[in-house]
């Protein structure tokens, strides 16, 4: 009776968020945000009083901003990387268009623009805490079903609600790699790396071609709404019709 009565706690319990950043405005109102939606938070001003906390706090995801002292968000997005795959949400300003590229090649998640509506990020936080907690670990052979889309990597079918759609080798392989993390950005140079193992990745224009003809193919007349562009970023997967995106 006692180990069940554990366990159902154990399954109760909310997820555990650590905030990063060393703007204390902005850790107050985030954890009040994430606290009032159930989950248990804990908060760190730099990256490497982050690593601290994650030695004996498992957060199951990271918020953390991109500049701060001692260690900032990309490093710690690094460091992170060498032992955990817990989820990372990077929060920047635009000016930092750079940053936010070197973190999400380090290893975050998503990002999130400053200054950004309080719904939008806990939107965000829920998409990641959905996803597979070991989803690197996850068999890339299996068949993935999501949305309007059932892709087949074994016999490289791909149908889009219900009618198969026929795929050039590079078109099912970008599709593929894109399917394996909906709604979660991935940039130009991980999807050329991933497709083209390593080649090509100083010549984005081959990617910009592969995404339109995929786009041709699998997207409705109207314009873009499964594959968006996060610009100066990558890429976007959206497994169901969404609005479409005017930044191509």
């Amino acid at each position: 009776m006692t180990d069940l009565t554990a366990m159902r706690r154990d399954i109760a319990e909310p997820a555990r968020i650590l905030i990063v950043d060393d703007e204390a405005q902005i850790v107050r109102v985030l954890s009040m945000a994430c606290t009032a939606q159930g989950y248990r938070v804990k908060s760190a001003a730099d990256g490497e009083s982050a690593l601290a906390v994650l030695k004996n706090w498992p957060a199951e995801l990271i918020v953390t901003d991109l500049s701060m002292p001692n260690m900032d968000g990309v490093e710690l997005c690094r460091a992170i990387r060498k032992q955990s795959s817990v989820p990372i949400l990077v929060l920047s300003v635009r000016s930092q268009e750079k940053m936010k590229v070197e973190a999400l090649d380090a290893g975050a998640d998503d990002y999130v623009t400053k200054p950004f509506q309080i719904n939008e990020l806990l939107a965000r936080i829920r998409a990641a805490l959905r996803r597979p907690k070991h989803a690197a670990a996850e068999n890339k052979t299996a068949e993935v079903v999501a949305g309007d889309f059932r892709i087949d990597p074994g016999s490289r079918q791909v149908f889009v609600r219900g009618t198969e759609v026929h795929l050039t080798p590079k078109e099912f392989d970008l599709l593929h790699v894109l399917s394996l993390s909906p709604d979660r950005v991935i940039t130009r140079r991980a999807l050329m790396v991933a497709v083209w193992g390593g080649y090509n990745v100083d010549q984005p224009e081959s990617l910009r071609v592969l995404i339109a003809q995929l786009r041709r193919k699998i997207e409705p007349r109207d314009g873009p709404r499964y594959i968006l562009t996060e610009p100066w970023v990558g890429y976007r997967f959206v497994p169901e019709q969404s609005p479409s995106n005017p930044s191509l």
